[in-house]
């Protein structure tokens, strides 16, 4: 809005940064570490880019106490990371893995050392496969109680010291990417019923886990995060606008209302039941997700891009085009939903080498529509620039393009704390440059640079970008540097 000025954030704002362990850690048989289904995954030929692996990532397993130093050095005042659950529990139950308790508890502590709030992330797409062979992992309604006992532990282990707790990443990417597209494991192609059981497999996993964390005694923010790519109408032509509404029902409200209010959107489920396709409830859900709705305390939100939205014919746009993970421009494929809607290109708006959109605008829209829609506080649990980024001789990167990407990001931000918008953190995707799932090593995220490419080597060594200053400045200035200089 036009009269409202922001020039900055509220006392006691989260500056963070984010990673997942899959994704950073590597270290993947040591430790007493299980197998997960991205061990299994990546090994299958043509499921990733140059068929990258998780093996050895950048090393975090060895290197966290010298990259949580130089967050320390950065300013940072929260880590959002992710538990590998196969570190906890090899087989996904039994008997507790002790070093992997330790691992994680040393991580804790050397944030806490340094101020740095610890950000747990319960999941994050690493499943234990002991569970995939042995009933399907989300497939069975067992894994439920499974991630209940799971998250139980580490509320028990961590607790006193752990008050973010973010129970699902990304519920809706690895959904899909795993039962519709067959990109990620378990590599499922068109599942249609299967994708919105294995949904609600994961929200009752939420649920639960939420309740049993109050239960517990726990008195810490907890909610999911979800990855909402906000929607504009292609125009105003009516059936456009429709398109628009059906798209928010079935691709962002399908999610958050489960999380903030305990049900599914009608219309969305009408039409799935009308297909055949709608999720089987056992007796009692609903209730125990109504619950879980009311003990959530935040909206977490990772948010990379916007779309369009215009109605698609019978004959239109599938869901199943091609996905740019080369960094090749111009090469993903346009998507949608045949007799429902499609996402066009939006021609206002440039693009990442990846083809996503960048669209500052959009996470102020997010932010607003869930302020509206949930009244719940939000956290910003990623946002950031994957880039093709290059290391000088004198072991310089330059990455003004980031810079500026994140600035009008935190900008549009800024706009929304100012009209009304309750916004506890803002976290970066990511802090190390780290394994992109599908893009390998080459699509760069991080404010430090990491010496390694698509094959294993390379020295590991890190290098500060000059975003690691930056962004620097901005937490020293509670993102005052940002609006100052306008």
């Amino acid at each position: 809005m036009e009269q409202m000025r922001a020039a900055g954030f509220p006392e006691g704002f989260l500056w963070g940064s984010a990673s997942a362990a899959y994704q950073i850690e590597g270290g993947w048989k040591e430790g007493g570490k299980g197998m997960t289904n991205w061990d299994a995954f990546v090994r299958i030929p043509g499921k990733t880019y140059k068929a990258t692996t998780g093996d050895v990532a950048v090393d975090h397993y060895h290197r966290y106490k010298e990259d949580i130093a130089l967050m320390a050095e950065m300013g940072l005042n929260t880590y959002r990371f992710s538990v590998s659950w196969a570190r906890i529990f090899p087989e996904g139950t039994g008997e507790v893995n002790e070093e992997g308790i330790a691992f994680y508890q040393d991580i804790i502590d050397e944030c806490l050392k340094y101020n740095i709030e610890p950000m747990v992330t319960i999941y994050h797409w690493d499943l234990p496969q002991a569970l995939v062979d042995e009933y399907q992992g989300w497939e069975s309604p067992r894994i439920i109680d499974d991630y209940v006992h799971y998250a139980k532990t580490l509320f028990s282990r961590f607790d006193g010291k752990v008050k973010y707790w973010i129970t699902l990443n990304e519920q809706n990417i690895f959904t899909s990417l795993g039962w519709l597209t067959a990109q990620h494991p378990p590599g499922k192609f068109d599942d249609q019923k299967m994708f919105y059981q294995v949904n609600h497999h994961a929200f009752m996993a939420h649920a639960k886990a939420v309740l049993a964390y109050r239960q517990m005694g726990g008195k810490g923010q907890i909610g999911a995060s979800f990855a909402y790519t906000p929607s504009y109408a292609l125009d105003c032509k009516p059936i456009n606008a429709m398109a628009k509404a059906n798209y928010d029902d079935l691709k962002n409200y399908w999610w958050m209302d489960v999380y903030a209010y305990g049900r599914y959107p009608v219309a969305a489920m009408t039409y799935l039941k009308k297909k055949g396709i709608a999720p089987d409830m056992a007796d009692g859900d609903k209730e125990i997700l109504r619950q879980a709705a009311s003990q959530i305390t935040f909206m977490g939100v990772n948010y990379y891009q916007s779309c369009v939205c215009e109605y698609n014919p019978m004959d239109g746009a599938t869901p199943y085009g091609t996905m740019n993970t080369t960094g090749v421009k111009g090469s993903a494929q346009e998507l949608g939903m045949p007799g429902i809607y499609k996402n066009p290109a939006n021609p206002y708006l440039m693009t990442t080498d990846w083809d996503w959109s960048i669209d500052p605008s959009g996470l102020q829209f997010c932010c607003r529509e869930i302020t509206s829609r949930y009244a719940l506080p939000i956290v910003i649990s990623e946002n950031g620039l994957g880039a093709f980024d290059k290391k000088t001789e004198d072991d310089q990167i330059h990455d003004e393009y980031r810079i500026c990407y994140l600035k009008e990001h935190i900008k549009a931000l800024g706009e929304a704390v100012e009209e009304g918008c309750q916004v506890l953190a803002y976290c970066t995707w990511s802090f190390t440059d780290l394994l992109s799932w599908l893009n390998g090593y080459q699509k760069r995220y991080g404010f430090v640079y990491v010496d390694r490419e698509e094959e294993e080597g390379g020295t590991l060594n890190r290098f500060k970008k000059d975003s690691f200053y930056w962004y620097k400045k901005v937490i020293e200035t509670n993102g005052k540097e940002i609006f100052e200089e306008e």
